[in-house]
């Protein structure tokens, strides 16, 4: 079992900047393919981010140039560093894991999930 534990969403202005984290327990994961995904109220889930255990990173489109995903193997983390934030990026932000290689933008390819934390942007 993995457990995943996301933090640092929190309140900030439109072209302001926010870290999450993103801290596992009960394995490892510098051999998880690792992903960020993002909801709003009444919309469905959707990709933001993938770093696999090659260390390829894939972003989507609405997020490639701003947001960064990374790993840090000996604390067993994984962030997303979100820059020029805008109010369409306010979400619940989830970070998930898969040691698997299938389907890496869809959320179904991923059985590991955290809690998610709450990401707003707005004046």
């Amino acid at each position: 079992q993995v457990q995943l534990v996301e933090s640092g969403g929190d309140l900030v202005q439109p072209g302001g900047s926010l870290r999450l984290s993103c801290a596992a327990s009960g394995r490892s994961l510098s051999s998880a393919t690792m992903g960020w995904f993002r909801q709003a109220p009444g919309e469905a889930r959707q990709f933001v981010a993938t770093f696999t255990w090659t260390g390829g990173q894939l972003y989507a489109d609405s997020v490639k140039g701003r947001f960064t995903i990374s790993r840090e193997n000996a604390k067993n983390t994984v962030y997303l560093q979100m820059n020029s934030l805008r109010t369409g990026d306010t979400a619940v932000y989830y970070c998930a894991a898969t040691y698997s290689t299938v389907a890496l933008f869809r959320p179904d390819s991923y059985p590991y999930w955290g809690q998610g934390t709450q990401v707003t942007v707005s004046s």
